[in-house]
Formats: structure tokens, C-alpha cells, sequence
């Protein structure tokens, strides 16, 4: 009987050992990044920005312009797919999904992007469209990931995959910590401030 629960053990044990590396291993520079990005967003406001811009300028071609033509000015819809084509092959951008806000003047189309925002403005008078491209530095751009703030379908799932293997790691951390436990007197008393200290703090020092 004792053989078998020895066995027993020994088979989770190396079960909890494999998924927790595994899931280490992983999310290790995902990890990586969102702890060190969690610390320069607590601290946004003191480190500094330089932004820079960048201006591209083109005219339209004679069909593109008979086509906003057409458009209802003092609307707001969604972009043209020929302005849409146009704009992905002159300044390499996708804004097939963006509405454009249009007037008598001009029609304007917002880009979000992690990092800095983009803002392809068309003069209808002089048929040309000057794309203008801000962007707030590196820290900003990574701030950004972390938030999954304009930052595509493909990011959004890399967030979810990250978070799903964080999970596995931190169960089966704490697993291990189980099973461990008793040959390590210092285990419960640090396991138990890393779940009391956030709950005390947010209860006494964060008021909503």
C-alpha cells in the first residue's frame, strides 16, 4: 500500500513538474514583458515621450476622385473600398474596416495603432490625401500591447494564449507548493501574504 501511494505521488509529481516547465518555458517572454510593462505603466506619467511625425503626401488619380465625388458630404460611413485599395497600395495602410468621416471639404479617416495614431486626411477641393503617422516611443508602443489597445485580432489571441498558459503555470506552482509544503516550513506563511497583501491593500488604501 505504501509502494503504491510512493507511486502515486512520484506520477503526479512528474506530471505537475513537465506542465510547469512546459508552461514556463512558454510564457517566458510574454511574461517577461508584461511585468516589466506593468511597472512602466504604474509609472507612465514620469517617463518621458518624445513623439515624432511622419508625413506622406499623394494626389489622387481621376477615377478616385469621381468617386468621392459621389459621396454625401456631413456623413460618416464607412471607407470607400476603391479610396480603401488606393490607400493600401500608396501608403501601405489597411483601412478597409475604418469609417471615414466626411464634409464638403475634406474626408477624414482615424488609424488607432499601439504606440501612436495615423490620420489619412483627403482635400477634396485639390484631390490630394496627406497621411500623417504620430508616433510616442517604444515604452508607449509596449504600454499599448500590454492593454491590447489597437492592436489587431492576432495580438488578442496571443494575450488570451499568454493568459491561459499563466494560469497553468501558476496552478501547478502551487501544486507543487502542496506537495512540498511540509519539508518547507516558510511555504504557507509567503503563500498566504501573496494572496492577504493585495486584498488588504486594495481594501484599505483603494477607495472607488
Amino acid at each position: 500500500m505504501r509502494a503504491k501511494e510512493v507511486g502515486k505521488r512520484g506520477f503526479w509529481l512528474r506530471q505537475l513538474h513537465t506542465w510547469h516547465w512546459i508552461s514556463a518555458a512558454i510564457s517566458l517572454a510574454g511574461m517577461l514583458m508584461f511585468a516589466v510593462t506593468g511597472i512602466t505603466l504604474n509609472h507612465a506619467a514620469s517617463l518621458p515621450s518624445h513623439p515624432s511625425k511622419h508625413e506622406q503626401r499623394a494626389a489622387l488619380p481621376a477615377d478616385l476622385q469621381a468617386v468621392l465625388e459621389a459621396i454625401a458630404d456631413s456623413a460618416t460611413d464607412s471607407t470607400p473600398p476603391e479610396l480603401a485599395s488606393w490607400a493600401a497600395d500608396t501608403f501601405a495602410i489597411d483601412i478597409s474596416s475604418l469609417s471615414a468621416e466626411v464634409s464638403p471639404d475634406e474626408i477624414f479617416v482615424g488609424i488607432p495603432m499601439p504606440g501612436g495614431e495615423g490620420a489619412l486626411v483627403i482635400d477634396r477641393a485639390a484631390a490630394n490625401a496627406t497621411y500623417t503617422v504620430t508616433r510616442r516611443g517604444w515604452v508607449a508602443y509596449l504600454n499599448d500591447l500590454h492593454k491590447g489597445r489597437n492592436a489587431g485580432v492576432a495580438w488578442s489571441w496571443f494575450i488570451d494564449c499568454m493568459a491561459v498558459s499563466c494560469v497553468v503555470f501558476t496552478l501547478t506552482g502551487f501544486a507543487l507548493l502542496w506537495m512540498h509544503g511540509r519539508t518547507r516550513p516558510l511555504t504557507w506563511p509567503l503563500t498566504g501574504l501573496s494572496l492577504l497583501a493585495p486584498v488588504l491593500i486594495a481594501l484599505l488604501f483603494v477607495h472607488g
